[in-house]
């Protein structure tokens, strides 16, 4: 792996306005006419092309689609930066960026007290920085040709008894009254849950443990706690394995629904569908966890809120890294690639539903994670 040179290590504090030339149209250098921003332009340019190196993640394939995008607009202006993400799921990628094997991880849950721990030993001494950079709702997805509802409305009790073999048939009296007006089937219910161990699911299995009114008697888990059942591994196994069977229903990242439906989650006196909207509202009105620190943004969603317009099913997935690296070349690349992530230009680029739909972080947040960002160092 090449390292930069001096002139790279200071050129990190141009990373913010790096981040700002990467727009949905490029990193063209604008034509202003302006002197000031011709000499930034220019400036970030150089920045930009004294990175060079490898920059290998991997994790959890929710945030795949909006990775891929990240991945193709930080290249137009760092083309010396090789930056590479591998899907396999949030438990994976936790246990590779460990391990030492990638530089960075894509988890849709937190890491564990353990993790945290065992991360100072790979970050040379210092800690993992956790960074909720993509924000989305988790779809309840479902195959039923033939019903003509926007949406199918069900309260956390009604999908936790569906996913735990209570509710068999979709005209069953309970799904009948929380949507009175649509005519249900009289088919077989297929639930479909990942096989692989995933963040998604432990985000899903938290909200039914949490708001099914004790229907649902399992912890939150990667792992789905249920055996004998059907299943698909990954995101997109599982959508393919919904799509497959009439009759199926499951969970995913809402942007991979596709034309499947989705159900309305019951919320206070109101069911309320899935939307970028609805999800960074449920974000920004949840407290941080107990042990978040200035490093580790990790958010402690209120599965159980009962304010209009959120959308309590909803997934964060979390950019790790190291605040210490031991290469130079791998600690100026990873803080410009995740300062272009959390930028505006960044975000809004993951939210356009043909890129992955996702909801933007808020200014706020924004000015947390580049502090997170920022302190990463090299080991002395």
């Amino acid at each position: 792996m090449k390292r930069v040179n001096n002139r790279s290590l200071a050129s990190i504090a141009l990373v913010g306005a790096l981040a700002a030339t990467l727009t949905a149209c490029g990193a063209d250098a604008t034509t202003s006419g302006k002197t000031t921003d011709a000499g930034k332009d220019a400036a970030t340019t150089e920045a930009a092309a004294d990175l060079s190196g490898n920059l290998a993640g991997a994790g959890a394939t929710s945030v795949e689609k909006a990775m891929g995008g990240w991945i193709a607009k930080f290249g137009e202006t760092a083309p010396d930066v090789t930056v590479s993400y591998a899907g396999g799921g949030s438990s994976a990628g936790r246990e590779q960026f460990l391990a030492g094997g990638i530089l960075f991880a894509g988890s849709d849950s937190a890491l564990k007290p353990e993790e945290v721990t065992s991360a100072v030993d790979r970050c040379f001494g210092g800690e993992a920085i956790e960074l909720p950079l993509y924000i989305s709702p988790i779809a309840v997805v479902y195959n039923l040709p033939g019903v003509d509802a926007a949406n199918i409305n069900m309260s956390a009790s009604t999908i936790a008894k569906i996913f735990s073999g209570q509710i068999t048939n979709w005209n069953d009296a309970a799904l009948a009254a929380e949507n009175e007006g649509t005519t249900l089937p009289d088919l077989a219910i297929i639930p479909v849950n990942r096989s692989d161990a995933s963040g998604t699911t432990k985000n899903f299995t938290d909200y039914l443990a949490k708001a099914s009114d004790g229907v649902w008697t399992h912890e939150a888990s990667d792992d789905w706690p249920i055996s004998g059942t059907q299943s698909g591994n990954g995101t997109s196994g599982l959508i393919d394995t919904v799509t497959g069977a009439e009759g199926a229903i499951g969970y995913a990242d809402a942007s991979r629904a596709g034309d499947l439906g989705t159900v309305a989650l019951k919320v206070g006196d109101a069911y309320v569908p899935f939307s970028t909207e609805a999800a960074a509202k449920v974000v920004d009105a949840s407290p941080r966890a107990d042990d978040a620190t200035d490093k580790r943004l990790v958010v402690k969603i209120d599965r159980t809120t009962t304010e209009a317009g959120t959308y309590p099913l909803v997934l964060v997935s979390y950019s790790i890294a190291c605040s210490t690296y031991d290469d130079a070349a791998d600690a100026a690349n990873i803080k410009a690639f995740l300062s272009y992530i959390a930028s505006p230009e960044g975000q809004e680029l993951a939210s356009d539903a043909k890129v992955a739909g996702s909801a933007p972080i808020s200014d706020a947040l924004r000015t947390e994670v580049q502090a997170a960002i920022d302190s990463i160092t090299v080991k002395s």
